[in-house]
């Protein structure tokens, strides 16, 4: 899983492959909940997507940059742009979905 910040941001995105970034916090309940769902859609789909996370307490310029005002907030970007994003708990399904 990769740690997304300032520094290393614009890096991370520039990717053919799809990518899904979580954004959350350590206080967030349900942040915790969807992350492990997060890892394991990031190791059974690593040949086609890339996951990050950004923790917000840490990078509030990024959450503000994505508009992210709820967590958790994923974010689906495609060729450096945002192309679908969800707010609040995600089954697995629901993030495949989203991914698709």
């Amino acid at each position: 899983m990769n740690e997304i910040t300032r520094q290393n941001f614009d890096d991370f995105i520039n990717s053919e492959k799809t990518i899904l970034i979580d954004f959350w916090a350590p206080y967030c309940g349900y942040c915790k909940q969807i992350a492990p769902i997060v890892d394991e859609i990031a190791e059974e789909m690593s040949e086609k997507i890339k996951v990050g996370k950004v923790n917000i307490e840490k990078e509030l310029d990024l959450a503000r940059k994505f508009g992210v005002k709820s967590i958790p907030y994923l974010a689906v970007i495609k060729n450096k742009e945002v192309v679908k994003s969800a707010i609040g708990f995600m089954n697995k399904r629901e993030i495949m979905e989203l991914l698709n």
